[in-house]
C-alpha cells in the first residue's frame, strides 16, 4: 500500500466516529421537523440547524475531553465519582428509552421500504414485514459483522442519505441567496418559536450522543492527540448534520405540507415527484431509507454498549479494575442486542398514546442532565487535570444549553399531558 493510499485510510478513521454518531442521530424525526417547520416558516430559520449542530458538538467534545483526560467512558466516569446508585437508576430509564426508540425506527424503516416496494397491497402490512426484515438484518450485521464492517455499512448509509438529501435541495432550484440570509441572520418570525425550539433540540439525537465514547475507543484514541482528532471529526459530523438540516428545511419551504411522523415522508416523496418528477421522488426516497436504517444500524450498534458497560461495571471506589474494553464481546451486549430487535417489533402493529407520551418526555429530560454532569465532571482540576477542564466558552454553551433543554423538557412534558388530558 502506498503512503498517500495509507494517508486516506488513516484521514477516514480520523473523522468516522464524528460521523458515526451525526448520522446515528438524524433518523426519521429530523428529516420530517426539518421539512415541516420550512413549510410553516420558510428559510428564515436555517439558522436553527445550524446552531442546534453547534450545541450537540459541545456535548459530544465535553464526552471526549472526560474519555481522553481519565480513559474511562462518561457512565464509568458517573459511577466512580457521582456513585455507584447511578448505574441502576440509569438502567431503569435505559430499557424503556431502548424500546420505544427501536420501535420508532423500526416503523421508520418498515415506511421506508414501503415507500420504495410494497410487499401487500395493505400498506400497514407491508410496513410490519419491512420493519420486521430490517430490525433482523440489522441485527444479524451488528452480530457477525463488527465494528469494520458496521463502519462500512454506515458510510454507504451516510453517503446516500447526504447525496440524496443534497441531489434533492439541488433539484427543488432554490434561491441561494435566501438560504444564505436564512443561515447568517438570525430571526424569530411570528409564529416560529415552536418550530426553533424543534430544530435546536431535534438535531443529531440525544442518548445515541454516549455512543461516540465506545467509537472512539474502537479507534484506540487516547490523550491529547486523541482529544484533538475527536474534536475534528466531531465537526465534520455535526458540519454534516447542519447541512442537512439546512438541506431539509430548504425542500420543505417550497412544498405545502401538513401531518406527522415518518408516514408524512412519503407524502412528502409525493409531492416531489409531482413538482421534480419521477426522478426527485425516488432520490428523496432512498434518502430517506439510507436516513432511517443508518439511525437503526447505529442504535442497533452502539446501545448495547450501554448496556454491557454497565453491567460489567465494578465498584471503581475500591480499587476494582476497570471492566474489559471488548464490551462487544460480552454476553451482555448480545443479550441486549436481541432484546432491543424484538421487543421493538409490537410498535409495528400500532401506536399507543402513553409510548408516544413517554418517548417525548424521556429524550427531552435526558440532554439537560448530561449538560450538567459534563459541567460537573469536566470543571474539577483533579479529575481532568488542568490541560482538560473545561474553557469559559464551554461553560458558557454548557451553561445555556442546560437553560435551552430544560425548558424544552418542561414545555415536551406540558404539552404531552395537556395533549393526553
Amino acid at each position: 500500500m502506498t503512503k498517500k493510499s495509507r494517508a486516506g485510510l488513516f484521514s477516514l478513521s480520523m473523522i468516522a466516529p464524528g460521523i458515526l454518531v451525526a448520522a446515528t442521530g438524524v433518523g426519521a424525526g429530523d428529516l420530517v421537523t426539518g421539512a415541516l417547520a420550512g413549510s410553516a416558516i420558510g428559510l428564515t430559520i436555517l439558522w436553527a440547524a445550524v446552531v442546534g449542530s453547534i450545541l450537540k458538538w459541545f456535548l459530544n467534545e465535553g464526552i471526549a475531553r472526560w474519555q481522553m483526560a481519565t480513559g474511562t467512558t462518561l457512565l464509568e466516569g458517573w459511577v466512580e465519582k457521582l456513585g455507584r446508585w447511578i448505574r441502576w437508576v440509569f438502567l431503569l430509564y435505559l430499557i424503556p428509552w431502548s424500546a420505544v426508540t427501536g420501535g420508532a425506527l423500526v416503523s421508520a424503516c418498515g415506511i421506508a421500504g414501503t415507500g420504495l416496494c410494497p410487499l401487500s397491497d395493505d400498506l400497514h402490512i407491508s410496513k410490519i414485514i419491512w420493519g420486521i426484515i430490517h430490525s433482523l438484518v440489522g441485527a444479524v450485521l451488528v452480530y457477525i459483522g463488527g465494528f469494520k464492517l458496521f463502519e462500512k455499512l454506515m458510510s454507504g448509509c451516510i453517503a446516500l442519505m447526504f447525496i440524496a438529501v443534497l441531489l434533492t435541495m439541488f433539484l427543488s432550484d432554490p434561491d441561494w441567496s435566501k438560504i444564505a440570509s436564512g443561515v447568517v441572520t438570525p430571526t424569530i418570525p411570528p409564529g416560529s418559536l415552536g418550530w426553533i425550539l424543534s430544530i435546536l433540540g431535534g438535531v443529531g439525537g440525544t442518548v445515541t450522543l454516549l455512543s461516540y465514547g465506545y467509537w472512539i475507543r474502537e479507534e484506540k484514541r487516547e490523550g491529547a492527540a486523541g482529544w484533538h482528532a475527536c474534536r475534528l471529526d466531531l465537526a465534520v459530523g455535526y458540519s454534516m448534520t447542519a447541512i442537512f438540516g439546512v438541506a431539509m428545511l430548504t425542500i420543505g419551504s417550497g412544498l405545502k405540507l401538513e401531518g406527522k411522523g415518518a408516514q408524512l415522508a412519503i407524502t412528502l416523496a409525493d409531492q416531489l415527484g409531482s413538482t421534480m418528477g419521477p426522478i426527485g421522488k425516488w432520490i428523496f426516497l432512498l434518502g430517506f431509507w439510507g436516513a432511517v436504517f443508518s439511525s437503526l444500524l447505529g442504535v442497533w450498534q452502539s446501545i448495547p454498549y450501554l448496556f454491557a458497560d454497565f453491567m460489567s461495571l465494578k465498584d471503581v471506589r475500591n480499587n476494582d479494575q476497570t471492566p474489559s474494553l471488548s464490551l462487544s464481546k460480552t454476553a451482555g451486549y448480545r443479550a441486549y442486542l436481541v432484546g432491543l430487535t424484538f421487543l421493538s417489533l409490537p410498535f409495528l402493529w400500532g401506536k399507543v398514546a402513553w409510548v408516544q407520551i413517554t418517548y417525548a418526555v424521556m429524550g427531552s429530560v435526558f440532554m439537560p442532565l448530561l449538560a450538567l454532569t459534563l459541567l460537573i465532571l469536566n470543571n474539577r482540576r483533579e479529575w481532568v487535570g488542568n490541560k482538560f477542564r473545561n474553557g469559559i466558552l464551554a461553560n458558557i454553551v454548557l451553561i445555556a444549553t442546560v437553560c435551552f433543554f430544560a425548558y424544552v423538557a418542561f414545555d415536551t412534558i406540558y404539552a404531552k399531558l395537556v395533549t393526553a388530558g
